[in-house]
């Protein structure tokens, strides 16, 4: 194989490519392989500057919006990312909240619009695998915004064909267990309880990547969103859960055009030379 290879991982808001694909993403370029984030809005429904929330007094979209992009050009630094490239679209905010009324929110544009405009990446950038969330925005989220990340995604794979690999992140249900476990007993009184529904099902994950060497990044990365308390706060869990939750990254593959195991420990297998 003659050409470099690519891997295109498309998240919602300025913060989302901390944690479940921070660690691909600069081990992958450690390694030389091309790697392009792509993100869909430009997070105006986060925190403004003091903890200023979405509806409150003081709050300024537009002075959110240029605080997290400033915040992802730091942090796409931190994981080493060749190329980013902004959609620009406006955050739809929670599922429920007003910002989803907005014309201009993400998943009010039409599906074909912005799908459009991620195909137009894949045919440049020509990913050999493409990274986003599954149909539930991600583990359960239900996020609006992740929900229609993964929509423009799966619409741009199927009408390029170009991506060799697709996968989505997953939260293994045992990893969140486990997590859960490491903070009960650190006794810091940092509360996690997630719902039933949060995470993925063991057996549909088919990839974890051990991205122990770049926890550091990873960490660095999430800092750099600092507006953001609520992804600060896992840099408050004690060290053995910050371990347990940043050391290895989990994926479900959902497309694969070469031969691959039932299980792999690497996005590329069956990709390189």
């Amino acid at each position: 194989m003659d050409r470099q290879l690519t891997l295109m991982a498309v998240h919602a808001h300025p913060d989302d490519e901390c944690l479940s694909t921070g660690g691909v993403l600069a081990r992958y370029a450690g390694e030389g392989i091309r790697t392009v984030l792509v993100t869909c809005t430009n997070g105006e429904q986060g925190d403004g500057p003091g903890g200023v929330k979405p509806g409150d007094p003081g709050h300024d979209d537009a002075k959110v919006a240029e605080l997290r992009l400033s915040e992802l050009r730091q942090s796409v630094q931190h994981l080493g990312i060749d190329h980013l490239e902004l959609l620009g679209y406006r955050d739809s905010g929670m599922d429920g909240w007003d910002a989803n009324k907005h014309p201009d929110a993400f998943t009010n544009v039409p599906l074909d619009v912005s799908a459009g405009r991620l195909a137009e990446l894949m045919e440049r950038y020509r990913p050999d695998v493409v990274v986003t969330y599954d149909e539930t925005g991600g583990s359960g989220y239900n996020h609006p915004d992740h929900v229609q990340a993964h929509r423009i995604t799966v619409a741009a794979v199927e009408a390029t064909g170009i991506p060799a690999k697709f996968y989505y992140t997953a939260i293994p249900k045992s990893a969140i267990k486990r997590m859960v476990e490491l903070m009960r007993e650190s006794g810091t009184g940092i509360d996690f309880e997630p719902g039933d529904d949060f995470g993925t099902p063991d057996e549909l994950v088919t990839t974890v990547v051990d991205v122990t060497p770049f926890i550091e990044h990873k960490f660095k990365a999430l800092q750099s969103h600092a507006s953001q308390g609520d992804s600060i706060s896992l840099l408050q869990m004690p060290p053995e859960a910050q371990r347990a939750a940043f050391s290895h990254e989990a994926f479900t593959r959902v497309l694969s055009r070469v031969k691959t195991p039932d299980h792999e420990v690497d996005l590329f297998e069956g990709l390189r030379p």
